[in-house]
C-alpha cells in the first residue's frame, strides 16, 4: 500500500458522495479518500491534506475529467483554501439536492436499517432559474461537463463567473469571524484562517448592504448580521475580542473566536481601509459577552413573519436562517402532527414557540401546549408570543434534564399525544427517546425536526427498536450550495402504525 503524505498530489476517481460536502474515492494503492471541491465520477487531481491509517482527507486542485453536473462556482472564494462557508458551488442545484438526498438514504440505511426513497425539495425562492441546464453550455461557449482539455482548477479561471441558478442570497444570519487587523471574514474549512471574502453570495442582500466586511472592527473577535426577511428590521450582535460567540447558530458560515494568538494558523486575504465602529443601516447594535446581549442601539429583538403572524426573536435566539424555512417547516409539522381541539402537544426544544404557537390555535382553549427550552432568552421570547393562549405554556431547562424529573418538579405535565421536536444538530437527548416509547405518556405522532441526517438517523433507528414506525419524511433544501439538510420526519407509536 502506498504511504500517503500530507501535501501529496495523487490522481482519483471518485464515487460517492458523503456526509459533510465530501466525495469517496476508493485507490487500490491506498486508504479510502475523503475529496472536497468535486463531485462524484470525476477524475481528479487531489492534495492531501490530512493523512490517518484509516483514511485520508484532500481538496481537488485539477479537474481531469468532469461531472456533467459541474458548474461554474458564483463565489471567487469557493476552492480550496478558500472560504469554507459552502460545499457545492460548483454543481448545479439539481445535482446539489440529489448529492443532500443520496446522504440523507445513506445514513437512513447505515444507522436506521430503512431503504428509503427521499426527495430534497426547493424552499420558495430556490427553485432553478431558466438559463444554463447542467451539462449544457456555459459562457464563453465551454461545456460545464465532460473531458476538459488540460484540466480545469476548481476556483481557478471560474472566479467571477455569473451564478448558474439560484440559491444565493438566503441566508439571513451570518456571523464574520474578525481578523487581528479588524477586517471581518469567514474561515476556511477546518481552519482558524480568516478569509477576507469581501462580498459572501449566499448572504441575504439586506445583509450585504449592511457592508460589515467593508470596514474595520478593532478589538473585536467577530460580528454578526441578521434580519428578518418579513419586516426588513436589521441587527448587528458584536463580540469584544476575547470573548468567545455563544448562543446557538444555524448550519454554515464563519464562527468562533477571533484574532491571532502566537502558534495559530497564518492569516491570508487583503485588508480594507479603516471606517468608523458601529453600522448605520442597522436597526440595532447589540454587545455579546458569552450568552448575554447587551443593546447599544435599539431593541434586543427583530419581529420575524411565519405562520400567518409575527414573533418576537432576539438577537441571539434561533430562528431559521432561510427566509421560507419557518413557515414551511411549520406547515409540514402541522399536516403530519395533525392536531385536533382538546389534543395534548408537546414541543422540545422549542426556541421561541413557532411550534408550540401554531399548536396551541389548533388544539383551543380544551388543549394543552407545553413548551420546553433552556435558552433564557428564548423562553422569554416564547412566553411573550404564546400569551394569548393561556393553555400553552413554556417550562425552562434542559430538554434532557426536564424529561428525566418525570416532571415531578414542573407540576403538571400530562401525557401528550403529538410531540415535535427541534434539537441542536447533536439530535435528540436519550431521554426524549425514553420518553416517547414509554406507554403511559401516551406520545402517538412524533414531528422530528432535523438539520443532520446523521443524528436523525440514529435517533429514528432507536424508535424503530422500540416499534414505532418511520411515516412521513420530507427533506429541504434550506442551505443552498452547503451540504446542510432539512428533514422533517414523522414516527408513529406501535398502536397507531400505518405504512408510509
Amino acid at each position: 500500500m502506498m504511504d500517503y503524505r500530507a501535501g501529496q498530489v495523487i490522481e482519483v476517481t471518485t464515487r460517492d458522495v458523503a456526509h459533510g460536502g465530501w466525495c469517496v474515492a476508493r485507490p487500490e494503492d491506498g486508504p479510502v479518500v475523503f475529496v472536497r471541491h468535486t463531485l462524484p465520477g470525476e477524475t481528479v487531481l487531489a492534495r492531501l491534506t490530512e493523512v490517518t491509517s484509516r483514511l485520508a482527507r484532500a481538496d481537488a486542485v485539477e479537474i481531469l475529467k468532469a461531472s456533467p453536473d459541474r458548474v461554474q462556482a458564483p463565489c471567487p472564494h469557493a476552492h480550496p483554501g478558500g472560504c469554507g462557508g459552502c460545499d457545492w458551488q460548483h454543481a448545479a442545484l439539481p445535482a446539489q439536492r440529489s448529492l443532500k438526498a443520496a446522504v440523507v438514504r445513506q445514513q437512513l440505511r447505515r444507522l436506521a436499517g430503512l431503504d428509503r426513497e427521499v426527495t430534497v425539495e426547493a424552499l420558495p425562492g430556490d427553485e432553478e432559474p431558466g438559463g444554463v441546464e447542467p451539462g449544457g453550455e456555459q459562457a464563453g461557449g465551454e461545456q460545464a461537463g465532460g473531458e476538459q482539455a488540460g484540466g480545469v482548477e476548481p476556483g481557478g479561471e471560474q472566479a467571477g463567473a455569473r451564478p448558474a441558478g439560484g440559491g444565493l442570497g438566503w441566508r439571513t444570519r451570518v456571523q464574520f469571524a474578525v481578523r487581528r487587523d479588524g477586517v471581518a471574514g469567514l474561515r476556511a474549512h477546518r481552519s482558524h484562517d480568516v478569509i477576507d471574502v469581501g462580498q459572501c453570495l449566499i448572504a441575504h442582500p439586506a445583509l450585504t448592504d449592511l457592508g460589515v466586511t467593508g470596514r474595520r472592527w478593532p478589538g473585536t473577535s467577530a460580528v454578526e448580521a441578521l434580519v428578518a426577511a418579513g419586516s426588513g428590521e436589521r441587527a448587528v450582535v458584536i463580540t469584544p475580542g476575547g470573548v468567545r460567540p455563544g448562543g446557538r447558530a444555524g448550519p454554515g458560515g464563519g464562527s468562533g473566536p477571533g484574532g491571532r494568538p502566537p502558534g495559530t494558523p497564518r492569516i491570508r486575504g487583503g485588508s480594507t481601509p479603516p471606517s468608523p465602529p458601529g453600522p448605520p443601516g442597522a436597526d440595532s447594535v447589540l454587545r455579546r459577552a458569552g450568552h448575554s446581549l447587551t443593546p447599544l442601539r435599539g431593541r434586543s429583538y427583530l419581529s420575524q413573519r411565519a405562520a400567518g403572524r409575527d414573533w418576537r426573536v432576539g438577537a441571539g435566539a434561533f430562528w431559521q436562517v432561510h427566509p421560507s424555512a419557518a413557515d414551511v417547516l411549520t406547515g409540514v409539522v402541522m399536516t403530519e402532527l395533525a392536531p385536533v381541539p382538546g389534543d395534548v402537544a408537546l414541543d422540545l426544544y422549542c426556541g421561541v414557540g413557532l411550534f408550540a404557537g401554531s399548536l396551541a390555535q389548533a388544539v383551543g382553549p380544551g388543549g394543552t401546549v407545553i413548551g420546553v427550552e433552556a435558552d433564557n432568552a428564548a423562553v422569554r421570547d416564547a412566553r411573550h408570543n404564546l400569551r394569548e393562549w393561556p393553555w400553552a405554556r413554556v417550562h425552562k431547562g434542559d430538554v434532557a434534564d426536564v424529561l428525566g424529573r418525570g416532571g415531578g418538579q414542573l407540576g403538571a405535565l400530562p401525557p401528550a399525544r403529538l410531540v415535535v421536536a427541534d434539537p441542536p444538530r447533536a439530535g435528540l437527548a436519550r431521554e426524549v427517546i425514553d420518553y416517547l416509547v414509554a406507554t403511559d405518556n401516551g406520545a402517538a405522532r412524533f414531528a422530528y425536526v432535523s438539520c443532520d441526517p446523521a443524528t436523525m438517523a440514529r435517533d429514528i433507528g432507536l424508535l424503530l427498536g422500540h416499534g414505532w414506525t418511520l411515516g412521513g419524511l420530507r427533506a429541504f433544501d434550506a442551505f443552498p450550495m452547503t451540504h446542510h439538510v432539512e428533514c422533517v420526519a414523522t414516527l408513529l407509536a406501535p398502536a397507531t402504525a400505518r405504512p408510509a
